[in-house]
């Protein structure tokens, strides 16, 4: 079966813990032009918060997912196209690969048919995600290849997710994720800011993630970015 997101070039994260520029609507959000929105966030998250930013959305004609971080925050909504639920795969804390999860499946009115992991190899110390997970970050071109082909031989991953959240990652890792995956779509996030960056990371990566730039920037900002990793992917098409 072929999912949705084999087809994205754009994916715009939401954190429901931020605000939106000042003028600015979900309505402007929605109409950016990205391929899906994702709705989650790795610190003061809550159900309240994604259902907030999950009732804004739900009218516009933009694919809509839930990242929840834990179970606590899982919205049940006919209005999402599914979940992605994370699993990271350098997390030194052993609860962020099968712990939490443990703890989703308790919840008796899942849909697996729009439930759906990532595998994240989280790459930036600093961002709270790394902290959070206690992941290993100091891994070279080769390790983050590995990971890679764990995440899909192994653990039969459908995405996997490098995430530099806070910061602009090293391209040739990135490349070296992507030349060892066969099916999988890889998803690249972090730092991405302009078209010139979406462009870069588009070119390995099947799928560019923005976050941050919609809350500090604006959705022209990001309107930038969907049109660098479109034309990326036209570019690497030819």
């Amino acid at each position: 079966m072929t999912r949705a997101w084999a087809d994205w070039d754009h994916v715009l994260k939401i954190d429901p813990d931020k605000d939106l520029p000042e003028g600015q609507s979900f309505e402007d959000v929605c109409r950016t032009g990205t391929d899906a929105i994702e709705v989650g966030g790795t610190l003061d998250v809550t159900r309240d918060k994604m259902g907030r930013v999950i009732d804004a959305c739900r009218r516009y004609d933009v694919p809509l997912y839930q990242e929840p971080s834990n179970p606590a925050v899982v919205v049940e909504h006919d209005s999402l196209a599914g979940y992605l639920v994370p699993v990271v795969m350098n997390a030194g804390d052993v609860s962020w690969v099968t712990g939490a999860h443990k703890e989703w499946v308790r919840i008796d009115s899942i849909d697996w048919n729009r439930t759906h992991t990532e595998a994240y190899i989280v790459m930036n110390p600093d961002a709270s995600v790394a902290q959070l997970t206690g992941a290993d970050c100091d891994q070279s071109a080769d390790d983050v290849a590995a990971y890679a082909k764990v995440a899909e031989r192994m653990f039969g991953q459908e995405i996997v997710y490098i995430e530099y959240s806070g910061t602009f990652g090293d391209s040739e890792k990135v490349a070296a994720a992507a030349d060892v995956l066969d099916e999988a779509t890889l998803f690249y996030g972090g730092g991405v800011h302009d078209y010139d960056t979406a462009h870069e990371m588009g070119r390995h990566a099947d799928v560019v993630v923005v976050g941050d730039l919609l809350h500090d920037e604006g959705v022209d900002a990001v309107r930038e970015t969907v049109e660098g990793a479109r034309d990326a992917r036209a570019a690497t098409e030819r």
